[in-house]
């Protein structure tokens, strides 16, 4: 499969881009395009990352302990 590029402002990015890492044209494009497809893929939404963070707490064992209204006075300085 060929990729022709014709804008010749893109041309002249990945030619500059390969000559600074010393890498062949192609190596260029696929670091040009493949790093921010995986930041992409690294980012999630506000939703997704409460949801990882709730899944994490609910894998921790129980304690044992029961909280009651002193533990929650002590917590918030009203004892």
């Amino acid at each position: 499969m060929t990729l022709h590029i014709r804008d010749p402002e893109a041309d002249r990015l990945v030619r500059m881009r390969a000559e600074r890492k010393g890498i062949a044209l192609t190596d260029a494009l696929k670091l040009a395009v493949g790093n921010p497809l995986r930041r992409d893929a690294e980012t999630f939404s506000l939703r997704e990352r409460i949801r990882l963070i709730q899944e994490r707490i609910a894998s921790y064992p129980p304690s044992g302990l029961e909280a009651d209204k002193a533990v929650y006075d002590e917590i918030s300085g009203d004892a």
